[in-house]
């Protein structure tokens, strides 16, 4: 390009009038011919003013041509295609060269706002508030393919190993026994993928519930009742019990009376029709492990039973509150009245835990106050006494539902008190011994009632009426 501008410079001569971009004054017209110093290319040399002046005006204009013909190469400024040396002028530039870059229209309109309202620029997606709708697809896009249509995305969930299994059902099971929604379990069950290791959620709760109470083993029965069908299948829970007879010899190290439990579960198992009554059958002649062989030997005889009217549906009993308020009276009475007997308090503080009513121990204290009162005698005191000592200081009975009991105690007395006429006189004298052996407080000691009684008195009173408490 540089030799081409200089071919074309040669032969067309360049006048100063047509380069350059402004014009000269008078000083500068007159000095043309004069002899100066000036600088070409860095150097200082001593030429005539017209030989500098034009080596001037020869670098503008090859500079100037080099910018057109990037530039402007569709509008003329360049050679033509036959290497002829036309010169074609254009019109100078009107706007300085600091505006090249210049982002702002051109036409001089507008109110100096950003372009296209702010949605423009580097890692902007639209203007504030801007919300896209779902971008449709364009079938005639090269890139267009039709299986995308049809295709389903899923979130995929891997299934679960032995030690997962085991860390994810557990807290599961376990949560169970505290709410005993069957509904949930089976709904946290089926976001699990659960893979082989499905038949083990029956094991897992079994060996859950042995080592728990008899009321965790009644929602262990009714849980695996429930599960059958919806998560569980037949096959499962048969599987499930299989693995549960060959691992009874391990089952025994941690919970002795375990072959007599699985046992139970089975025969529970098969009353629910979730084990198929050929089961225990199909062991026949089979079994080596004597725990096995002890637990379907349990299963056979419950199930004789129930054909002669013992219902296994209820064979772990009905656990804790679930059951009605009027059979734990029931149950609470038998138990004092057993105690009373047997003199035993280790047996009544077992047979207290077993019902597994925390929250209804003030009940037990409000009998035990009252079969006092309706007793002849001290023997009835004493014992009842020392049966709140002890469960007093072992915590089965809690400050508050102690309180309780003789709270209720209090409030009832006067209708006692038409049954039992002594019920004022034999309750005070009980409530200051509870006093003494440390199972009320002073408060509760003096709030307790007594029954106010008219008399007169010698002539030396008066006459006057005087109340004594006695």
């Amino acid at each position: 390009m540089a030799t081409e501008c200089e071919a074309w410079l040669n032969a067309i001569p360049v006048e100063v009038d047509d380069l350059s971009d402004s014009f000269l004054s008078g000083d500068e017209e007159k000095g043309l011919t004069r002899k100066i110093d000036n600088e070409i290319n860095g150097n200082w040399i001593s030429a005539p003013t017209s030989s500098i002046q034009e080596a001037r005006l020869k670098a503008k204009a090859k500079r100037r041509l080099r910018k057109n013909s990037s530039r402007d190469s569709g509008r003329g400024d360049s050679l033509s295609d036959n290497s002829d040396g036309v010169r074609v002028h254009t019109a100078p530039p009107t706007s300085p060269k600091s505006k090249l870059l210049d982002r702002k229209s051109r036409l001089g309109k507008g109110r100096g706002l950003p372009k296209k309202g702010g949605a423009g620029g580097k890692g902007v997606w639209g203007t504030p508030g801007e919300v896209y709708d779902v971008e449709e697809v364009d079938v005639k896009d090269p890139n267009y393919d039709d299986d995308q249509e049809s295709c389903v995305y899923e979130t995929v969930v891997l299934p679960l190993d032995e030690n997962a299994f085991e860390r994810t059902v557990t807290p599961i099971v376990q949560e169970y026994f505290e709410h005993g929604d069957t509904n949930e379990v089976a709904e946290l069950l089926h976001e699990l993928n659960l893979g082989p290791m499905r038949s083990g959620v029956p094991m897992l709760a079994v060996s859950l519930a042995l080592e728990a109470k008899a009321s965790h083993r009644e929602l262990t029965s009714q849980l695996l009742s429930d599960l059958c069908g919806k998560v569980l299948s037949r096959a499962d829970v048969e599987g499930s019990f299989d693995k549960l007879l060959r691992e009874l010899p391990d089952l025994v190290l941690d919970t002795p009376g375990a072959p007599q439990l699985v046992g139970q579960f089975i025969a529970r198992a098969v009353a629910d029709d979730i084990l198929s009554k050929t089961y225990i059958e199909s062991y026949k002649g089979k079994v080596d492990c004597e725990h096995a062989r002890a637990a379907l030997d349990r299963a056979v005889v419950l199930l004789k039973m129930n054909r002669g009217g013992l219902r296994i549906d209820n064979l772990w009993g009905t656990g804790g509150g679930q059951r009605p308020v009027n059979q734990l009276i029931k149950e609470v009475n038998l138990l004092l009245k057993e105690y009373l007997l047997s003199g035993d308090t280790v047996e009544a503080e077992r047979c207290l835990k077993e019902l597994e009513v925390p929250h209804f121990h003030h009940e037990f204290v409000y009998e035990a106050i009252v079969m006092v009162l309706e007793s002849k005698g001290d023997r009835a005191l004493q014992m009842i006494l020392q049966l709140l000592k002890s469960l007093w200081k072992s915590t089965v009975i809690t400050v508050d539902q102690m309180r309780r009991g003789f709270e209720r105690i209090y409030m009832d007395i006067a209708e006692i008190n038409i049954d039992v006429p002594s019920a004022y006189s034999v309750l005070e004298q009980f409530v200051d011994k509870s006093f003494n052996a440390g199972i009320i407080d002073k408060k509760r000691r003096d709030l307790c009632p007594c029954r106010g009684r008219k008399r007169f008195i010698s002539e030396g009173d008066g006459g006057h009426l005087k109340f004594e408490i006695y």
